[in-house]
């Protein structure tokens, strides 16, 4: 007898079908085929002791099983309960009449009761592609999987549930998420956000983050320790957009395959990452862990900040070939890693805020403290950070301690609510200036969301300066060295500064503000 069934391979961020055939005969023996890695080949030892306390005894038959595309590696133990019921079907013991409907998921312990499983979102969205009509997956994980629209999914409990939904013998609704709700909840910053009301002083940076918010745009901070730069970093994404449905999606995927998302929600009742992320990965970090890969390749940290802020404080206590991998996914906004037998590819489209004092001791430069640190302590130190990867930060300030007048005023500063409704208008701007080209590029990883995201075709297209605007530009790019990658970046900045000023042309205290930004750049960085 021969039966098939529906299950889904991880591949990336992304799931592909893969199809169980199932052959039973009279006999006593087990055979596993189509690439399995050993998690899955020890399923037939977990299956076997499931069945055996719910009552089945051992399948005493003789099965072979082909997990087909048989060049796609099998890697897991949600593989369980589909292998389980392949096994008792092609047994006639449980009925075939929705197999070809369903696609199954899940991971099976020995009383037969189902664990959850990662990647929940994707292979919610390739049973969709697919066509199937349902999906069932372990009840932990039907929130996630229900808020693909389309699909009727299933959370079970245990191996027994399956069985008797299967053979008609229980009814069980399908899980149903409110959409709407669930994005209009999860938009709203509550109370236990960082807010930038708390900041004293320190207004040049505040606007400069500002800036970043409002186009997406890469930042590094440089100042003295207890300058505020940790602390302004950590309330950024309270004054970030909201992400689109589309980038909640595509988050909550990423997430999902890395099983991190029980750690980044708040409440079990959540079922999709709405609120941009925010990783700040520890300075020991490994270059494999910050860009992603490993013997069963996984997301790194700039593939879990992507739609959000990847924030990396003491920037030159990171390890120089840690930070050198940043630069092709600066520019490519997604991440290749490749190995012997396969290649995957990993979005990548964050915003890098970079933090770090001006020298070993942290207080060169700083008129309050003596700096005990030698000029040649002071290259070295600002030497870790190389000139290309400098070069693809748009926004660069030089921060100083906040003075004591400052920080007894009782007054607070500015909200975040009220900067996040500029950054908002000025997203508004840009998704309206950029919809006919996206709506030209069907992936989404190639649209584009934010100025910082525009290609050089696109800056020559909105980012027009006119005389007075070139005249400055020209002498900035003389005056301080600056690259033609700096010629770029400092247009996308100014083109964000206008969309702020609501100006349809760019201006030249718009280009001068821009320019400011760029005080790293000059040849005197390191001297």
């Amino acid at each position: 007898m021969l039966i098939k069934l529906s299950a889904a391979a991880l591949v990336g961020i992304d799931a592909v079908p893969v199809t169980i055939e199932v052959h039973s005969m009279s006999g006593y023996d087990f055979t596993l085929v189509g690439l399995p890695d050993n998690a899955v080949k020890e399923a037939h030892e977990r299956i076997n002791a499931a069945l055996m306390v719910n009552g089945y005894g051992t399948l005493k038959r003789t099965i072979t099983i082909n997990m087909s595309p048989a060049d796609i590696r099998k890697e897991g133990t949600a593989f369980d309960l589909p292998l389980a019921i392949g096994m008792l079907a092609g047994c006639e013991q449980v009925k075939t009449t929705l197999l070809d409907k369903l696609m199954i998921m899940g991971e099976l312990s020995l009383d037969g009761s189902l664990q959850p499983i990662h990647g929940a979102l994707p292979i919610a969205l390739c049973a969709r592609r697919e066509g199937f009509q349902g999906l069932i997956v372990p009840e932990a994980n039907v929130h996630e999987a229900a808020v693909v629209e389309g699909l009727q999914v299933y959370g079970m409990n245990t191996l027994l549930d399956v069985i008797r939904f299967l053979n008609g013998e229980q009814q069980v609704a399908p899980m149903h998420v409110d959409m709407e709700h669930l994005f209009a909840a999860g938009n709203q910053y509550g109370e236990n956000i960082p807010d930038f009301a708390d900041v004293r002083g320190q207004e040049n940076v505040r606007r400069a983050m500002e800036v970043a918010a409002a186009g997406g745009h890469n930042m590094l901070m440089v100042g003295p320790p207890g300058a505020g730069k940790s602390m302004m970093a950590k309330r950024l994404p309270s004054i970030l957009p909201p992400l689109t449905l589309e980038e909640a999606l595509e988050t909550t995927k990423i997430h999902s395959v890395a099983g991190l998302m029980k750690s980044v929600l708040t409440t079990h009742n959540e079922t999709l990452i709405v609120q941009r992320p925010f990783r700040a990965p520890h300075h020991t970090i490994t270059d494999v862990a910050l860009i992603g890969g490993g013997s069963n390749p996984h997301p790194g940290e700039i593939s879990l900040a992507h739609n959000g802020v990847l924030f990396m404080d003491e920037l030159p206590e990171f390890k120089k070939n840690t930070l050198e991998v940043l630069r092709q996914p600066l520019e490519d906004r997604h991440i290749t890693v490749a190995r012997s037998k396969l290649a995957i590819d990993y979005p990548a489209s964050f915003m890098l805020v970079a933090a770090m004092n001006p020298c070993p001791c942290g207080h060169y430069g700083d008129p309050t403290h003596t700096c005990t640190c030698t000029p040649t302590q002071v290259h070295k130190y600002k030497d870790k950070i190389s000139g290309p990867l400098l070069d693809r930060i748009d926004i660069q300030c030089e921060i100083q301690a906040v003075p004591y007048s400052k920080l007894k005023e009782l007054d607070a500063g500015e909200s975040s609510a009220a900067i996040r409704e500029r950054v908002i208008r000025a997203r508004k701007i840009q998704e309206e200036r950029f919809s006919s080209y996206n709506g030209q590029n069907a992936p989404s990883t190639n649209a584009v969301h934010c100025n910082a995201q525009m290609t050089p075709k696109m800056v020559r297209q909105y980012c027009q300066i006119d005389a007075e605007g070139d005249k400055l530009l020209s002498f900035a790019m003389e005056k301080m060295g600056l690259s033609a990658r700096a010629y770029d970046r400092i247009l996308k900045v100014a083109r964000t500064i206008a969309d702020l000023d609501n100006s349809e042309n760019i201006l030249a205290q718009h280009l001068m503000e821009a320019i400011s930004y760029r005080q790293l750049d000059k040849q005197s960085w390191g001297d």
